[in-house]
């Protein structure tokens, strides 16, 4: 069964953010994966000193197929080290891995789907 792994930026840290609506948008899309029967799990992080560890044992839980990487990541240029970060913790733990990117929660699966 192929299976995705979706890391985005904590939806909680973000001012201004409806971290409610961001949750049940993934919820959403988690759900979707299952219906194609894909194996699918989320990890959020913010840019501490968790990212990397909390990111290692995401990557590590399973040889993933796909991992997307969120649009919140990759488009604030604030979060730059953090996306860099992300590529290469990737490389080195999930080299198996195609790469997608997302430009919502909301294209999720169809990121995904272009890899798998």
């Amino acid at each position: 069964m192929p299976s995705v792994l979706v890391i985005g930026y904590d939806p909680q840290a973000l001012p201004g953010n409806d971290a409610e609506a961001v949750n049940a948008a993934l919820d959403a899309e988690l759900a979707r994966f299952r219906e194609r029967d894909v194996v699918a799990a989320s990890v959020v992080v913010v840019f501490d000193e968790k990212a990397e560890p909390t990111l290692v044992a995401a990557l590590t839980e399973r040889p993933w197929d796909v991992v997307v990487i969120g649009g919140g990541i990759r488009k604030a240029q604030p979060l730059l080290p953090l996306f860099e970060t992300i590529v290469n913790l990737i490389r080195r733990h999930t080299p198996q891995a195609a790469v997608a990117f997302n430009s919502g929660v909301a294209d999720t699966v169809e990121a995904a789907e272009r890899w798998l």
